[in-house]
């Protein structure tokens, strides 16, 4: 029932042959890749409004200078990302660049920085999306939470599928987002420039008093818009989705993506501009315009529900790159081993699964809150980005091939720009949640280490290096643990006399009746197999258990202990709860004694 159920929510699994014909051609890899940078732009610009208002006055004058600042951040960093691209055409992005070229201490930063800048992009993306539905509808607004989690199951689910099939059922929402965003601010240019709608007049209770902005404050808007450039990462992190070639295919991906996201970007950030938007408490900014282009018309309906859906895909792209960087991770022994594993579905599905739970215990923490976690999720995207470029910039210096100066010349002038944007988020943010991502970053470094470490050393205990072979001995101790004397043991006889030849059974009495019937039993089986009675006053079972067989243990120094764990299996699952466990829980106390081997025999229960 479970492979059936399985089959209709995941699908038939998937040949390893049918890899390639998984991967994408330019217009399904955008969906993928592309909807996490280009959803930023529903937030970015009123990211900078928010930095922007002090004393209820939002100071317009200097959204121009911030945008134009941000957008040529944007080419610095697709420029590098490009030459990332390029370089590495297996993939990996800001791990393998920083591991390779600096160092495997600067690759293991960058690597746990995407980990949880993909974990937050996930919980910022469909809070933003939760945010939007509540704007158009808010009587929603005390379902935020339930609603973001819904999204990221939805998502779980999708992704589990394939790549393939989340592509194909995303790409509607992609450009319908990207046509309606697009017509909404060529609508509210039209307005402006044809039918002469100029922005209302403020307040006069918000029109004085505001006070002088600040240098700290101009960087914190700053650095709240430079979420604006957050997912041009994940292209060179996913170039395992693209057909062949991948690196022509994923370098006109980046540059189409480059030129949406900017396009779309600086454009609300001009509407929002012109007509001298502010932030509104419950309405997002994309919701302003929106209803000044369009109205109450179906038309604002669009878009609204496109931005939900954009934002909701852009979580998409994590559940793209997030696992494959976690699988480099687990093989070169920083995280567990089953993230490597490859599902049945070609996707490494113990990621997406470890993906999820992230985000949704981030959403509960933060109770869906988009502005809460934004501080969080831009400064994992920048580690990673500094680090590439610096590693992108010393390989440039290191191989000094054809062009070599130019190209470090735009990686380093990336890596002093991003670096610099770092410091500024770090600092600007601090006091609004960035502290959690400083605190955080450490920790899950110490827990990679301790991870690798648990790899290495277990390596060096199974390593041949130096092994002398044992000298078998002839005495061969078996321990056959005896609950009650029936069909089910007997199998577990027979086994042990095949193996053994000091052969002893062990009966814990919990009661000196059941004793008394346990030794009779037994004796009449003839089995020549000595049983040994354990009185248990406290009648317990289990300990009285492993300390006989750790007695046993000690006093053959030389010799491996074997247990043979006799167990009934039902045929019917529910039969299972209707049982103590006692073999299963006499294996778990056994599993890690040295010398000690455990043996299950089960007798299948014919009805």
């Amino acid at each position: 029932m479970f492979n059936s159920i399985r089959s209709i929510i995941i699908g038939n699994p998937l040949a390893s042959w049918q890899a390639r014909s998984a991967r994408l051609g330019v217009p399904l890899a955008f969906v993928i890749v592309a909807a996490n940078a280009i959803s930023s732009s529903a937030y970015a610009s009123e990211e900078i409004l928010l930095g922007l208002n002090v004393g209820g006055k939002t100071w317009h004058v200097d959204i121009p200078f911030i945008t134009a600042a941000i957008a040529i951040l944007l080419v610095l960093v697709m420029l590098s990302y490009d030459y990332v691209i390029r370089t590495y055409p297996s993939g990996g992005g800001a791990y393998v660049v920083a591991k390779e070229n600096l160092g495997i201490g600067p690759g293991v930063v960058a690597g746990a920085s995407l980990l949880l800048d993909y974990a937050l992009t996930v919980a910022v993306s469909v809070t933003a999306g939760s945010a939007a539905v509540v704007s158009a509808f808010p009587s929603f607004i005390h379902f935020r939470v339930p609603l973001a989690v819904l999204l990221v199951v939805v998502l779980t689910v999708l992704n589990l599928r394939g790549v393939r099939q989340s592509a194909q059922f995303l790409a509607l929402p992609v450009y319908l987002f990207v046509g309606s965003f697009l017509l909404m601010l060529a609508v509210a240019a039209y307005r402006h420039i044809f039918q002469g709608l100029a922005p209302q007049p403020l307040p006069a209770s918000i029109m004085v008093g505001a006070p002088t902005l600040s240098a700290f404050l101009l960087l914190r808007a700053f650095s709240s818009g430079c979420v604006a450039i957050t997912g041009v990462e994940a292209v060179s992190n996913t170039l395992n989705i693209f057909r062949p070639p991948e690196v022509r295919n994923a370098r006109i991906t980046l540059l189409v993506m480059g030129v949406v996201l900017g396009v779309m970007f600086v454009g609300l950030s001009a509407v929002a501009y012109v007509y001298e938007l502010r932030p509104v408490e419950g309405e997002t900014l994309v919701s302003q315009v929106a209803r000044l282009s369009f109205g109450s018309s179906v038309f604002y309906y669009v878009t609204q529900l496109s931005t939900l859906f954009i934002l909701v895909v852009a979580a998409n792209t994590s559940f793209s790159a997030f696992p494959p960087l976690a699988a480099r991770l687990a093989h070169d022994g920083f995280l567990p081993r089953p993230l490597s594993n490859l599902g049945d579905r070609l996707v490494f599905s113990n990621g997406i699964l470890l993906l999820a739970g992230f985000a949704i215990l981030l959403i509960f923490l933060f109770q869906g809150d988009v502005h809460q976690l934004l501080p969080l999720y831009a400064i994992g995207v920048f580690i990673g980005f500094s680090l590439t470029m610096a590693g992108m910039t010393r390989y440039w210096r290191q191989k000094r091939g054809h062009g070599w100066w130019h190209s470090s010349l735009v990686t380093g002038v990336g890596a002093l720009v991003t670096g610099t944007v770092l410091i500024v988020l770090t600092v600007t943010k601090f006091t609004t949640g960035a502290w959690l991502v400083v605190v955080a970053i450490p920790i899950l470094l110490s827990g990679l280490a301790v991870i690798h470490g648990h790899y290495r050393a277990l390596a060096e205990s199974l390593s041949l290096e130096n092994h002398v072979p044992a000298v078998p001995t002839r005495r061969r101790v078996v321990i056959i643990p005896v609950g009650g004397v029936h069909r089910a043991v007997l199998p577990a006889i027979e086994y042990a006399r095949l193996i053994g030849r000091d052969v002893q059974a062990v009966h814990v009495a919990v009661d000196t009746e059941t004793a008394h019937v346990v030794e009779r039993r037994w004796d009449r089986l003839e089995t020549n197999i000595p049983l040994t009675i354990l009185p248990s006053p406290y009648r317990e079972v289990v300990r009285p258990l492993v300390d006989y067989i750790k007695k046993v243990a000690s006093e053959n120094p030389s010799e491996h202990i074997t247990v043979v764990i006799p167990e009934f299996v039902p045929r019917r699952w529910w039969q299972q709860l209707l049982h103590n466990h006692t073999a299963m829980l006499v294996r778990s106390a056994l599993g890690r004694q040295d010398r000690i081997i455990l043996v299950n025999v089960p007798y299948h229960v014919p009805r």
